[in-house]
């Protein structure tokens, strides 16, 4: 029996991933969220995670407004950075391994072709510079450590980049995408499933757990309109510049799963995921 403490247990990720473990017997797993522990106070979490001494901490928790992290910079860096460094110090202290998520804007999104798990990092805005300033923490403070990237994330319960495409074109929209943003568009579901199977491989590093393939904004758009009754509806193509925003995203920040995909831990083509996830959601035509 392993104890397991998933912090973000709140979250469309972190519930996820805790029900996941509950749902094992060889798992006993206790979940917090932020309404009683704030990771950035390093004394209230080193006497959490003492206290509870888990074998296993999965750090969910993160401010993922991209663009309010542009807006206010030192608090990205203080929860997202701090936070995990925090984390990771007091999970190490007490012998235990520690899942941090992460994410593809860590790279700078220059490169011609996806990026592979040990690349260069380069990180361009502030929300991806307090994610990466978090996994060299990790990386510093505890040895065992799995840190997980992903991108573009879409879960049942939230709002994400599928339900807000449906619910412009139900409020009568124009839709205008963009075109030159591309990366891996992954079901919160089945990443979920990907950190169960990756926890218990005690096989350390950094991964890249995200749906196979990769699409632009506008092909990801595209193929939500046609799959739920919305092929007649007209989406215009436009550049990243010309979609005026706080944050500067990575353009091209598609991943390769090569690490989990040696230990068998693989995601399938997010258009089965998607599929999947419309089905659930009872949008799919």
């Amino acid at each position: 029996m392993r104890s397991i403490l998933v912090i973000g247990a709140n979250g469309k990720l972190g519930s996820k991933v805790h029900a996941n473990f509950a749902q094992s017997p060889h798992h006993t797993v206790i979940g917090v969220d932020v309404d009683e522990l704030d990771i950035a106070d390093f004394h209230a979490t080193r006497a959490y995670i003492t206290t509870h001494n888990p074998q296993l901490v999965i750090n969910c928790a993160a401010w993922t407004d991209v663009d309010g992290c542009a807006k206010d910079p030192q608090k990205a860096l203080k929860i997202n950075g701090y936070g995990a460094g925090n984390i990771a110090l007091a999970s190490a202290e007490i012998g235990a391994g520690m899942v941090h998520i992460s994410t593809n804007e860590v790279f700078d999104g220059k490169s011609p072709q996806p990026y592979n798990e040990y690349d260069p990092t380069h990180p361009i805005n502030p929300y991806a510079y307090s994610k990466w300033t978090a996994e060299r923490m990790v990386m510093a403070h505890n040895p065992h450590h799995y840190i997980v990237r992903t991108a573009w994330l879409f879960a049942h319960g939230g709002k994400n980049f599928i339900h807000s495409i449906l619910n412009a074109v139900n409020a009568g929209k124009q839709l205008r995408v963009v075109t030159d943003e591309v990366a891996n568009p992954t079901y919160n579901d089945d990443l979920a499933d990907a950190i169960v199977q990756l926890a218990d491989t005690a096989r350390y590093g950094i991964y890249h757990m995200v749906n196979t393939g990769s699409a632009s904004r506008y092909q990801f758009a595209r193929y939500v309109l046609d799959k739920t009754g919305h092929a007649d509806v007209a989406i215009t193509p436009i550049s990243s510049k010309e979609w005026a925003r706080p944050s500067t995203p990575p353009t091209y920040a598609s991943l390769n799963n090569n690490n989990g995909a040696f230990l068998g831990i693989t995601l399938r083509h997010w258009h089965d995921a998607v599929d999947t996830f419309l089905m659930k959601e009872g949008l799919l035509k």
